[in-house]
């Protein structure tokens, strides 16, 4: 069973720090006119750990206990700067749970993707320490109970703004 988590574990890792690579790029200010659909890659394929995390067995931790990894980065400066790129789409409107809360709540997709980074970055530091079982634990936790949410609702947000860039066409006019 080992070798399965810690198999899991470099997919995950892997998949954790291309999104952080990514999302550091394009706050940066990389991907220039294509920082939406750039955005939307990133929140996809870093999705695609997640659910790999929701299909997997709960994973338990011996004793219930999670080794402290030390303090996390600060990701401010990330979030400003992706929230001044965005500029005016970054707030937008989401309902948290659809099945337990349907009241429309303001999001900034800032804050959303600067805190699936935060949650990653906690993962990260077990797995470099050599605890691949505690970075799974923490990612499917944390997936479960926060960066999950705040990935789906940014991914919903930068698939409309795709959308709405190339199916809002003003029509041209011609004059005969």
């Amino acid at each position: 069973m080992f070798d399965e988590w810690s198999a899991l574990a470099d997919r995950i890792a892997a998949h954790a720090q291309n999104y952080l690579d990514g999302l550091t790029r394009l706050a940066g200010g990389e991907g220039g006119d294509a920082m939406l659909p750039m955005l939307l890659v990133e929140v996809s394929q870093v999705s695609l750990a997640g659910a790999q995390l929701g299909a997997a067995q709960d994973v338990i931790l011996q004793g219930n206990f999670e080794p402290a990894t030390g303090p996390d980065p600060d990701l401010d400066g990330v979030r400003t700067a992706l929230a001044t790129r965005l500029g005016p789409v970054d707030d937008y409107a989401e309902v948290f749970d659809p099945y337990k809360d349907t009241v429309v709540t303001p999001y900034r997709l800032s804050d959303d993707l600067a805190a699936v980074a935060a949650d990653l970055i906690h993962g990260l530091g077990h797995y470099r320490a050599g605890r691949p079982l505690e970075a799974l634990w923490w990612w499917q936790y944390s997936y479960f109970n926060t960066w999950g949410n705040h990935a789906g609702a940014a991914m919903r947000a930068l698939q409309a703004l795709v959308a709405h860039t190339r199916l809002d066409v003003v029509e041209e006019t011609t004059t005969a």
